[in-house]
């Protein structure tokens, strides 16, 4: 009799597994059923489908993190012949060439959230870079200056370090001049900020809007082919690019020659070329003549450069602490530029510009 009752208890309890695992089934295809898409495939939790759209289509841009605030480091950089080859500019963001005295040109690199042990040679300040520090809300960093260039920077509390101190170092190892071998590093200027109190954020925003995925300039309005670009600044200073469709970056030279990195002794790439040219015309300060200012407020003409074309633009800037805006030329759209490094080559306008 107990084995039987012990058997008829089992046989129950088999029934109730047996049914409870029958419901949740029925349960678990009800659920399945009831979410399918229209062609009969199974939809992911909404969660799910989220963290895997987010994981597999949303782009970072690299060049720089388009969220930080962090104010950049706007930094003169030597080119003269003599004081090739310069260093750092690898890392720099934007770099800016324009001319200055005796028909040589000069760069402002900008910096920001990266780590360089070598930026240079450093130069003196000039005033035609100050629209363009006031524009990106940069610190500016210099090896003294012209006394105009000095003279704006103190009445105007513009923040600056004169890095030909304590912020700056000599390379003796250079077979250079002594003016040619100073320069700095992020650290440096990293604590010259903090000592001297300057506001480490920008609510500014960046210059240029980017974006992570490449952009295709052959299918603009008036596109042309850009593999070969020179651009002359004068009798002394010519840049050129060359297009190298395998890193989809521009090789840089000036004067023909590779424009190469001091610390790595790689030719400079670069992703982005925006090119226009402005009314350059001289003036004398304290008794020292050729100084030039540029026409750059206003509007005009150039091209952007990219991936191996060209597109025309305007360009905008309304007054010297004003951003500069691009547009696209064809439709007046704002001027959206590929995830890299830019450099803005701006050029006396009765000189010329090659591009093919």
């Amino acid at each position: 009799m107990k084995n039987r009752k012990k058997t008829v208890v089992n046989k129950k309890l088999f029934i109730i597994v047996v049914a409870i695992v029958l419901v949740i089934g029925v349960v678990v295809t009800f659920l399945l059923l009831n979410n399918k898409d229209n062609n009969g495939k199974i939809i992911k939790n909404n969660q799910e489908e989220t963290k895997e759209k987010t994981a597999t289509t949303k782009k970072k841009v690299t060049i720089v993190d388009t969220e930080s605030k962090t104010r950049p480091y706007a930094v003169m950089i030597n080119c003269h012949n003599a004081a090739l080859p310069q260093a750092g500019l690898d890392k720099a963001y934007i770099v800016y060439e324009l001319m200055v005295e005796g028909g040589i040109t000069r760069m402002m690199a900008l910096f920001r959230d990266v780590d360089v042990n070598k930026i240079g040679s450093v130069r003196s300040a000039r005033t035609q870079y100050l629209g363009y520090v006031y524009e990106n809300d940069a610190i500016y960093e210099h090896a003294g200056g012209a006394q105009d260039a000095l003279n704006r920077i103190a009445s105007e509390g513009i923040n600056d370090i004169d890095v030909d101190g304590e912020y700056g170092v000599r390379d003796k190892n250079l077979n250079r001049a002594w003016e040619h071998t100073l320069f700095t590093t992020t650290d440096l200027l990293n604590t010259a900020r903090d000592k001297r109190g300057f506001r480490k954020d920008t609510d500014s925003g960046l210059l240029l809007k980017y974006s992570a995925d490449e952009i295709d300039l052959s299918s603009y309005e008036n596109s042309r082919v850009a593999n070969n670009i020179s651009i002359n600044y004068s009798d002394y200073r010519t840049s050129n690019y060359k297009y190298d469709p395998e890193s989809k970056t521009y090789l840089r030279s000036m004067n023909d020659t590779p424009n190469t990195d001091l610390v790595t002794g790689e030719q400079y790439k670069v992703k982005n070329i925006l090119v226009y040219g402005v009314n350059y015309s001289n003036y004398t300060y304290s008794g020292y003549s050729l100084y030039q200012k540029i026409d750059n407020i206003g509007t005009g003409e150039g091209y952007y450069i990219s991936n191996g074309y060209a597109v025309p633009i305007k360009w905008e800037k309304e007054n010297e602490k004003s951003k500069t805006k691009y547009k696209i030329a064809s439709t007046g759209k704002e001027l959206i530029v590929n995830d890299g490094n830019t450099y803005i080559q701006i050029y006396p306008a009765d000189r010329n510009l090659t591009i093919n």
